[in-house]
């Protein structure tokens, strides 16, 4: 593992790659400096790499931001050519999918402390994700009160994931499966819908979700937002909801429409 600084070309982006604390990370950072050094850290979904988020990574440096991805837990530089953690996880959704979403929300505090520390930008921290990204985010702007806005995409705050049909198959419900106790660590520790303390002042949030996403049903995040109202109605009118409509707009599709969204949510994200 090299934790020098490396300076890379990838897709025509470049990207400084450091490795913190064994995590591989990639950032962007504005062509001209700015008078605040502030940070936005994105994420990719399951079975995702950080090297797959870099035309996100230029889009965000473009706003002013320095643009940050790391490889999920068990993903990318941090997994093995032998696990296909993607297929893996969705033979049990709660068994092996809730580990990787605790696991890298750990990771995501400790490159947060290593980005105010090292990188010296503000602790005000904005973070999105694509999917089990934006879950991460969801769940990391319940407990990290440096994170000021968060853009969780396709995302869901509720790991029980109730409704969720095949990714690969939209005509077959998927099996959740059963997690073992490692895992349930995970999900009684962090599952945001079970810990609706926790966004009593929960930062402004926009959520784009998919109006036929039967895969992650916008009424996970409805039902957040609902019972979050019951007991913290400020916080829940700081949950915003921007639905991609129309045919298809399953899951999938909403990533392919991303010139639809990805404007308007920079717009409102990066302020």
């Amino acid at each position: 593992m090299n934790n020098e600084k490396q300076r890379q070309q990838i897709n025509g982006v470049e990207v400084t790659k450091e490795w913190v604390d064994g995590i591989p990370v990639i950032y962007a950072e504005p062509a001209e400096p700015q008078p605040e050094r502030r940070l936005a850290l994105f994420l990719s979904g399951l079975g995702g790499k950080k090297e797959e988020l870099v035309s996100y990574l230029s889009d965000i440096a473009d706003r002013g931001f320095i643009a940050l991805a790391f490889d999920l837990y068990q993903h990318g530089e941090r997994g093995t050519a032998q696990d296909d953690v993607k297929a893996r996880v969705f033979t049990n959704m709660r068994r092996y999918g809730w580990p990787v979403l605790g696991q890298t929300i750990l990771d995501v505090e400790r490159v947060i402390d290593w980005a105010v520390g090292n990188l010296e930008v503000v602790p005000q921290i904005r973070m999105g994700g694509i999917s089990m990204g934006g879950d991460i985010t969801i769940c990391a702007a319940g407990i990290d009160s440096r994170i000021k806005r968060g853009a969780p995409i396709i995302a869901t705050p509720d790991w029980l994931r109730p409704g969720m049909y095949d990714l690969f198959r939209p005509d077959r419900i998927l099996d959740p499966g059963t997690p073992d106790r490692y895992a349930s660590f995970f999900y009684e520790q962090f599952n945001p819908i079970t810990h609706l303390e926790r966004y009593a002042n929960c930062p402004p949030m926009c959520l784009i979700l998919g109006a036929e996403d039967n895969h992650i049903p916008p009424e996970n995040a409805e039902r957040f937002r609902s019972e979050l109202a019951g007991l913290y109605p400020e916080a829940a009118d700081r949950l915003v909801f921007h639905y991609v409509t129309g045919t298809p707009s399953n899951h999938m599709d909403i990533i392919a429409r991303r010139n639809e969204w990805w404007d308007g949510l920079l717009d409102w994200w990066l302020i």
